[in-house]
């Protein structure tokens, strides 16, 4: 039935009873089928009444649980509907609208209502789950109610509220921790030590400072020059780690410019991004995130810091490719730097790049190349300039290429 009609098959049942009512009685004289035919439609009419004098919505709000949701994974999202009616109302059936990036079971059992002359707005709260399907921004809504009259001879249709905008963040991967590598335990920061001088008597002893462990003074210095003094043998630091996402045009699919999850190859590299960082972060590296032409995308994050991350990974659910290509520059960001992991993840990769890209294993403890559409020996010889290479051209090959990396770096350290 035509959602503008605004009759059931039973009130339409009885609208076509009515007509025929009235022709009868026309044609054969019988009076108390004109009659009967009047009261039809009367109650057809006091239905389609009581719809439009009952159930007003003045406010819908939504929120979601998590408030950002991620590729892959539930959230439920809660509308409260702020409802006056004049006259008490049926029960109904809801239905909230979702975009392409979401897939859910938006629709339920709108609850009836008793008259609300007198209070205040009435609350509806209603709940479903969904699930991302797509990276992005994606709106959700509007809500719509669909109430038939006590006799079901009627409906109509209410649209209630606004659109409210849903993030859904890129999927990560839980990855395996880094092992035999400084800053693998757990979110805690390594401390190095240095000698600055030779044996405990010969430290460099510096003046105290409010924060400073007592059991670090330095009780000779401290007499010598009549002050507290503290020794400077040891000086803690955080373990460096550069994550570069490639977001050259010339690597994707033309449509990677366009909107997020436009492209799949894109969206596996903006995964795997978000699955290393996490990693990283949480084994205690500091990990700098930047572009191949040395851009940060996001600010330094601290090593152990895991809500900094998630704001991270929250933020890339607008990230899109650019139209230049400086992957084959890349060793330029590293000239005269010597750090600690360096993961570089692209998507189409040829020997040519892996030529331009192999200065900067020299300046990396652990050089890692993730790529998802690699051509015929271009790994294999990025592997041979000191790489440790996977393909990754399906999400599920993101941790198998991981492991693979770095079990073979460790294997490496132990020998």
């Amino acid at each position: 039935m035509n959602r503008l009609w605004p009759l059931t098959a039973r009130g339409t049942g009885a609208l076509v009873l009515a007509i025929a009512c009235f022709i009868v009685a026309n044609e054969v004289g019988i009076h108390e089928l004109l009659y009967f035919g009047m009261l039809l439609l009367a109650v057809l009419g006091a239905s389609i009444a009581s719809l439009y004098l009952t159930r007003r919505a003045d406010t819908v709000a939504r929120s979601f649980m998590p408030d950002v949701a991620s590729v892959g994974r539930d959230a439920r999202v809660t509308v409260r509907v702020g409802v006056r009616t004049a006259f008490p109302t049926p029960p109904g059936v809801w239905q909230d609208t979702l975009p392409k990036g979401v897939a859910g079971d938006a629709q339920g059992v709108f609850p009836a209502l008793g008259s609300g002359l007198r209070g205040s707005d009435r609350i509806v709260e209603l709940s479903y789950a969904v699930t991302g399907t797509r990276r992005g921004v994606h709106p959700i809504g509007p809500l719509s109610v669909r109430s038939t009259d006590p006799f079901g001879l009627a409906r109509r249709r209410n649209v209630f509220g606004e659109k409210t905008h849903i993030t859904v963040a890129p999927a990560v991967v839980d990855l395996p921790a880094l092992r035999n590598f400084a800053g693998e335990a757990g979110g805690m920061l390594h401390t190095t030590t240095t000698q600055l001088g030779q044996g405990a008597d010969n430290l460099i002893a510096r003046p105290y400072v409010p924060g400073d462990s007592m059991r670090r003074i330095h009780w000779r210095a401290t007499a010598h020059r009549d002050e507290l003094m503290v020794r400077q043998e040891e000086q803690e630091s955080t373990p460096e780690a550069t994550v570069v996402l490639d977001r050259g045009v010339l690597r994707w699919a033309g449509e990677a410019m366009q909107a997020p999850g436009a492209d799949p190859g894109f969206e596996i590299a903006v995964s795997a991004a978000a699955s290393v960082i996490a990693r990283l972060a949480h084994d205690g590296y500091a990990v700098e995130v930047i572009d191949s032409d040395g851009t940060q995308l996001a600010e330094r994050i601290d090593g152990g810091d895991m809500i900094e991350v998630e704001l991270v990974i929250n933020g890339f659910a607008k990230l899109v490719a650019r139209r230049d290509d400086h992957l084959q520059q890349l060793p330029r960001v590293f000239s005269g730097v010597m750090t600690g992991p360096v993961v570089v993840i692209t998507g189409r990769f040829d020997t040519a790049d892996a030529a331009a890209l192999a200065p900067i294993v020299h300046h990396s403890t652990l050089p890692v190349l993730l790529t998802v559409s690699p051509s015929a020996g271009s790994l294999e010889r990025a592997a041979d300039l000191g790489w440790r290479v996977g393909r990754i051209g399906e999400e599920s090959e993101i941790a198998p290429a991981w492991v693979n990396a770095v079990d073979r770096a460790a294997a490496n350290v132990l020998q």
